[in-house]
């Protein structure tokens, strides 16, 4: 048994630095995607509109790249799959609030606020059932494509990042067809933002992703060499 313990802090020490924050940011941003999901924001000048769970959702893909860049792809899918956590617990944690009766201070004094919160998630249950799908199938597509790429060679970092926007793009491409149709056809017309979507992502995955997939590759470097 000592043994065993002794082994726990061996194998803590040999444990790549960057993980740690990186996995923290990486579950924080799973449930910040599915809350922001719910408001469409308009790319002026057009009618043209995305989600608002994009943006912490492309941090997502960045993570998931630089862990598969740095670490492989074998744990690169292990952080996509343990994601699931903090979305399943804070799904259900959402629907016991909601069950939970309102103070009298906020019946009374701020029915508004009560009525805006409420009205706002409990409208969301096709949102937090859509996220997941289009979550796995996403971001797993987007460490497959990422991963094959690289087989050819590790390449410079010009490379690095084109191989990042790839797989972004095509990733996210998918992730706005599955995500948008499963959370809200039939609730209004989603011509406008899926095409929205998809512009968006593919746009921000090709000016944006790669430079931040360089960065967050450098400063796992960075933190892993003052371990």
């Amino acid at each position: 048994m000592s043994d065993s313990n002794e082994a726990l802090p061996a194998r803590a020490a040999n444990s790549p630095r960057a993980l740690f924050p990186y996995t923290l940011l990486y579950g924080g941003m799973t449930v910040l995607a599915g809350v922001l999901a719910f408001k469409q924001v308009q790319l002026p000048p057009s009618d043209l509109a995305v989600e608002a769970g994009i943006f912490p959702f492309l941090i997502l893909v960045v993570i998931s790249s630089t862990i598969s860049q740095l670490y492989g792809q074998k744990i690169a899918n292990k952080i996509v799959l343990w994601g699931f956590v903090p979305l399943g617990i804070s799904s259900l944690l959402m629907q016991f609030v909601l069950g939970l009766p309102a103070s009298t201070e906020m019946v009374e004094i701020r029915p508004d606020d009560l009525a805006a919160f409420e009205q706002v998630h409990r409208s969301t249950w096709r949102v937090w059932m859509a996220g997941p799908a289009a979550y796995l199938t996403s971001l797993l597509l987007n460490v497959w494509i990422f991963s094959k790429l690289r087989e050819s060679g590790e390449g410079s970092t010009f490379g690095l990042m084109a191989r990042g926007a790839i797989a972004s793009a095509l990733s996210q491409a998918v992730d706005s067809i599955i995500f948008i149709t499963l959370a809200f056809y039939g609730e209004f017309d989603i011509t406008n933002l899926m095409i929205g979507q998809i512009i968006a992502k593919v746009a921000l995955s090709i000016v944006l992703v790669p430079f931040l997939i360089a960065g967050g590759v450098s400063l796992a470097k960075w933190l892993d060499s003052k371990a």
